[in-house]
């Protein structure tokens, strides 16, 4: 009687410039969320006016990293292999819940329908988080012009606040500073602050449900989940429906 990983047939799915993505978003994300929480507590830290600026901008650079990162897999997903692009990793189209269905269905019973690329559950988790990251991305970079005044946006902010825009505008100083433009500029920003804040708990939410799926998936079908994100391989007992 054969073995079962005598059974067993690798398929490639993830191309390279897909398993780079992944492992730079996963790092940006860490970078951000440890230095993001810090931020967030900084009065309870006693971290100082100086500290919390160098925070800010430690954060945006991370940020700049992670957006490019993701803008790159965004032009990816109409250039990459099959499987990195949009049709395979977006819900929808023709017969997507009934695939959703009987992978549950078969999920539970053990009767495993098996994907090369993302299954019909996971592609549900991967569009949530990639309009997540994007929420993430776009405020992000307009609260660094907000906050620090940093590009792109700063720029636009130190004109819109400055008493003489001729004469430097520093975070967190009231020189050249004009009250009622600034209250002006603080109410602009107060909608991205708030959604920037509540989609982070958005996101550490998705995560741990992301990384507990992959736990459960990775177990029930044995199939090198996590290391095809290394490898760029998957391995089935039998063809994948994909």
């Amino acid at each position: 009687m054969n073995n079962l990983s005598d059974t067993l047939k690798e398929y490639p799915v993830w191309d390279r410039t897909t398993r780079w993505f992944h492992w730079i978003n996963v790092l940006a994300i860490i970078g951000l969320i440890g230095v993001g929480l810090v931020i967030l507590n900084a009065k309870t830290l006693g971290i100082s006016t100086d500290g919390k600026i160098l925070l800010k901008t430690i954060h945006v650079y991370i940020g700049y990293v992670f957006c490019l990162n993701l803008a790159w897999r965004i032009i990816w997903a109409f250039m990459g292999n099959k499987y990195a692009r949009w049709k395979m990793i977006l819900p929808g189209g023709k017969g997507f819940f009934t695939a959703l269905r009987d992978y549950k269905a078969g999920f539970r019973s053990g009767k495993i329908k098996y994907y090369q690329g993302h299954n019909p559950a996971a592609k549900l988790m991967i569009t949530l988080l990639f309009l997540v990251l994007m929420i993430q991305a776009i405020t992000g970079l307009v609260l660094a012009g907000t906050d620090i005044y940093f590009p792109p946006f700063g720029q636009t902010m130190k004109t819109w606040v400055a008493e003489d825009v001729n004469k430097i505008v520093k975070p967190y100083s009231k020189e050249n500073i004009n009250k009622d433009k600034f209250a002006e500029m603080r109410a602009f920003r107060k909608p991205f602050i708030i959604t920037h804040v509540y989609a982070f708990y958005f996101l550490l939410i998705l995560i741990l449900v992301h990384v507990f799926a992959i736990i459960m998936t990775e177990i029930k079908e044995r199939s090198g989940l996590i290391s095809a994100m290394f490898t760029g391989r998957k391995v089935f007992p039998k063809k994948p429906v994909d």
